[in-house]
């Protein structure tokens, strides 16, 4: 069943809490990310211990170089933090200063992000501040909106990473997985999958089924993943005193054209499908 949105708030409140307070030190400064890989447009704090003039922020140009006082630019696109932060090290203490101390911190992640589209309170780009989950991702977008289906598709590009967001079944995208909100409810760690730039989360709207008749809250029923007869009465309230199990049909379209059959109580249910409760013989 689909998750509420304030327990879905919550989880993802939680988890965006726990990534916060593993990237910060007890100052509440950020402390550099080992594995994230800087690209253009990322900002940096650089800090060259007893040289106040040459500390600052500082850029990734679109080349991915990085211009800084004294030395010539050097190559920060696709590098991490620490390794920038021992190059400048090297690079200002041959002939410039003398065993200098460099600190490289990242001020604001921007050249990396995944797209989060469908149904969320807060559809479009999100930036990847280091590695981040689905759960984290999600939870930047506000969370699911009430019309969420019951699973979070995620795509990749086939080639490389993708600077606009993907579509399910679109030529270069690949289905790298398809996740159950009731999985990442439950917490399950396979289901929370790190993502990486140029990913896509999809959150399809769902898809519904009818109960009709003799039931006691008839209507449309959010379709979960092999959702049975006997579940989907259980979510209309069970059938009337005069409804019966053993007269129930299933309605289904099937390549266009509208099929009636007996309904079993094992019956895995298609979108769309509408049953139909009759009445007991008396």
């Amino acid at each position: 069943m689909q998750l509420t949105n304030t327990i879905f708030s919550a989880l993802c409140a939680i988890s965006v809490s726990i990534a916060a307070s593993g990237g910060q030190d007890t100052a509440g400064a950020p402390r550099p990310d080992t594995g994230y890989r800087l690209g253009p447009k990322d900002s940096l704090t650089i800090v060259v211990f007893g040289h106040e003039e040459l500390s600052g922020k500082f850029t990734v140009a679109a080349d991915g170089s990085l211009a800084f006082p004294l030395i010539t630019p050097i190559q920060a696109a696709d590098r991490t933090v620490p390794e920038v932060q021992a190059e400048l090290a090297e690079r200002l203490g041959n002939g410039f200063l003398k065993s200098p101390r460099v600190s490289v911190e990242i001020a604001q992640y921007v050249s990396q992000r995944v797209f989060v589209m469908g149904e969320v309170h807060t559809p479009g780009a999100v930036s990847l501040a280091g590695p981040m989950t689905l759960l984290e991702v999600l939870a930047r977008s506000g969370s699911l909106t009430e019309q969420a289906g019951g699973d979070v598709v995620i795509l990749r590009s086939t080639d490389q990473a993708s600077s606009l967001p993907l579509a399910p079944g679109q030529a270069g995208a690949s289905e790298l997985g398809r996740v159950s909100v009731q999985e990442l409810r439950r917490g399950t760690a396979a289901a929370n999958m790190p993502l990486r730039d140029g990913d896509t989360v999809f959150v399809p709207r769902a898809e519904n089924v009818y109960v009709l008749g003799l039931v006691n809250r008839p209507g449309p029923y959010m379709l979960e993943s092999g959702l049975t007869v006997l579940r989907a009465l259980s979510l209309a309230g069970g059938t009337t005193s005069l409804g019966s199990t053993g007269r129930m049909r299933i309605t289904r379209v099937i390549e266009g054209k509208r099929v009636e059959m007996k309904a079993h109580l094992d019956d895995v249910l298609l979108p769309g499908d509408t049953i139909t409760v009759g009445a007991r013989w008396f």
